[in-house]
């Protein structure tokens, strides 16, 4: 028997009336942070990470991760202003090393004021030519020049939503970028985002730095073998706990152990089961679990092997 117009509107107010809450309930918990992991029994180093787009303060980010056993993160920056901020962060604390430089997407903003290949959320503004593009590589460089600067970058390529006059001007600032780090002696951390290819033949022609890491480590197993015989980090984010994330876990596989590093890149990048929630330093040791189980280890040996190799990386 069919139901009257009134008897259905009134079951299809019901059913709104209850999936609504479950709807706004999984909304509400995608800004929910999750709760702290069992902590690690080695301490390890977050790689990477961006503690000035993170809820709550610098302290107690830290205190948190340290409770799980992060007591290291390398703060990067992505352009001039956040790049002040991680040489400030690092000096006002001693387990806090910066990273420093202008992202991909922000040299074509400040080349040609392009939203589209902009790292600013801020949208678009004039552009300012090459020479504004030369005035922010200077600060990049006497920022380097400090002591508690520990790395260049997160400087590359993102080819993701990119066209050719703003390829043009990623590549020229990543160029220049190569050429900081080897000048101050620094690490250099690569951004590489569907550019494969370019930025291991930019990396061969300019000549890398001495220590280099593939930020978020992106490649498949093939690219961790180039990378490897040249004697390159990568550094695995919680992607690698991603479903879908097989071509990660069959590159992490096969990269030398002493070259391997975790990172968050926080709040981004969340690893499972949280993915889409926000992320932050103190949930490292979820992503050095996955990376164990991958590798076939004891938890406690992949961890001994991250601090050593990020120790290295960045020569702290």
């Amino acid at each position: 028997m069919s139901s009257s117009p009134s008897s259905s509107a009134a079951a299809a107010g019901k059913n709104a009336s209850q999936t609504a809450p479950k709807a706004e309930s999984k909304a509400a918990s995608k800004d929910v942070p999750p709760p702290l992991p069992e902590p690690l029994r080695v301490a390890v180093a977050d790689s990477h990470t961006h503690l000035d787009m993170q809820s709550g303060t610098v302290e107690e980010g830290l205190a948190k991760a340290a409770s799980v056993g992060v007591t290291t993160v390398v703060q990067v920056g992505c352009d001039v202003k956040g790049s002040r901020w991680a040489a400030e962060t690092a000096a006002a604390h001693a387990n806090v090393h910066a990273a420093v430089a202008l992202h991909p997407n922000e040299a074509p903003r400040i080349v040609h004021g392009d939203p589209a290949g902009g790292w600013s959320r801020q949208g678009a503004r004039p552009g300012g030519g090459q020479a504004a593009l030369d005035d922010a590589l200077a600060e990049i460089e006497a920022l380097a020049a400090l002591d508690h600067v520990k790395a260049v970058g997160e400087t590359g390529l993102d080819h993701f939503r990119t066209g050719p006059e703003g390829m043009a001007a990623q590549e020229r600032s990543f160029r220049a970028h190569i050429e900081i780090a080897k000048r101050q002696g620094k690490a250099l951390v690569i951004h590489d985002r569907d550019a494969h290819a370019d930025v291991l033949r930019i990396l061969r022609e300019e000549g890398a730095p001495e220590r280099t890491v593939f930020h978020c480590y992106s490649g498949d197993a093939a690219m961790a073998r180039e990378c490897a015989a040249a004697g390159y980090y990568m550094s695995f984010a919680g992607t690698v706990t991603f479903k879908n994330a097989a071509p990660l876990r069959e590159a992490l596989a096969v990269a030398p152990l002493e070259l391997v590093l975790v990172e968050t890149d926080a709040p981004y990048l969340t690893p499972a089961p949280y993915r889409g929630r926000p992320n932050a330093p103190y949930l490292i040791p979820l992503t050095v679990r996955a990376m164990a189980a991958v590798r076939g280890i004891d938890e406690d040996v992949m961890a001994t092997a991250l601090a050593a190799n990020t120790a290295r990386a960045f020569d702290y």
